[in-house]
Formats: C-alpha cells, sequence, structure tokens
C-alpha cells in the first residue's frame, strides 16, 4: 500500500473516483456539493493498492490549523490499518508545515475510528452535512516531552513483559 501526495491530473483523478465511489454512489452525497470550491486549494492524497486507489482525503490550512478533509476508503480495504495510515500521513505534512493542530468534521459513525487516533469531540450536538450527521473533532500534536516520555514508558512496558515472559 502506498500513500501519496497528490502531483498530477491523474492521481488527482484517481482521488476523485474514489470519493465519487463512496460518498456519492454509497453514501447518496451529490456530486456538486462533493467536488466543490476548495479543490484548487486543498493538498490531496490517494492511497494505491496494485496500483489500484483505494482511498483519499483532502488538506487545507485554515487560520491556525490543518483541515482534514473527505476521508474515505473503498469497502475492500476499511478495516485494513489503511485510513490510520492516510490519517498520519496527513498529520506528518500538517506537523511539517509547521501547524499544531487538526481539525475535521467526523461523520458520527466514524466518530469511534478518529477518538482512537487521539481526535477529541467538541462539537456538543451533531450537525448535517450533505445530510450525514457530523460532529467537529480536533488533535493537538503532542510536544516532544510527552512523545519522549511516552516512548520511555513503552520501552519499559516492553521490558516487564519480557521478563514476565521469561519467568514463565
Amino acid at each position: 500500500m502506498d500513500i501519496i501526495q497528490v502531483t498530477n491530473d491523474k492521481q488527482l483523478q484517481d482521488a476523485y473516483n474514489v470519493r465519487k465511489k463512496v460518498f456519492v454512489e454509497e453514501q447518496n452525497v451529490p456530486l456538486e456539493e462533493e467536488i466543490d470550491q476548495y479543490e484548487n486549494e486543498a493538498i490531496h492524497f490517494v492511497i494505491y493498492e496494485n496500483d489500484q486507489a483505494v482511498g483519499a482525503g483532502r488538506l487545507r490550512f485554515l487560520e491556525d490549523y490543518g483541515k482534514v478533509e473527505r476521508i474515505c476508503l473503498k469497502k475492500e480495504v476499511r478495516g485494513t490499518g489503511a485510513g490510520k495510515a492516510l490519517m498520519l500521513k496527513i498529520e506528518e505534512v500538517v506537523y511539517e508545515k509547521g501547524y499544531n493542530r487538526l481539525k475535521l468534521h467526523a461523520q458520527c459513525q466514524a466518530e469511534g475510528f478518529y477518538k482512537k487516533l487521539g481526535y477529541h469531540t467538541i462539537s456538543t450536538e451533531p450537525f448535517l452535512d450533505a445530510g450525514i450527521p457530523h460532529l467537529v473533532m480536533e488533535k493537538t500534536k503532542p510536544n516532544d516531552l510527552y512523545l519522549a516520555s511516552n516512548r520511555r514508558q513503552n520501552a519499559y512496558e516492553k521490558l516487564i513483559l519480557i521478563g514476565v515472559s521469561c519467568i514463565l
């Protein structure tokens, strides 16, 4: 599986085709709402598996955060880790550009997926977007001290597990 940042028209068309399959055909979102006025200002991403486009997403920068949008996967790759990998790639781009915060409008049925990735729900009530209930979620980049502490904790836990398995 390869996740790429779109650099040419074919890749962009591949991203649009995945979005049309998922949002327009599966979820009945009108095409004119799915492909919108923000396409040219967005950074687009495509997931390829065996040279076939199977996932897509886009990113825009607003005020002081990166806004993650249009995250979608074809049915055959849902539940395989492809969505998590796509989100991590997008987060990497946001952090590389010097932003520390991300926001997204998650379909309510996907809230748990984003929570597992460290996003927090900030809206109090769902709202409709293209007739589908959504929630506003955000994530702030963990600081380097937190990341280092977390790595030490994980290493310590692994050492304990190794010790336990050796005793058994």
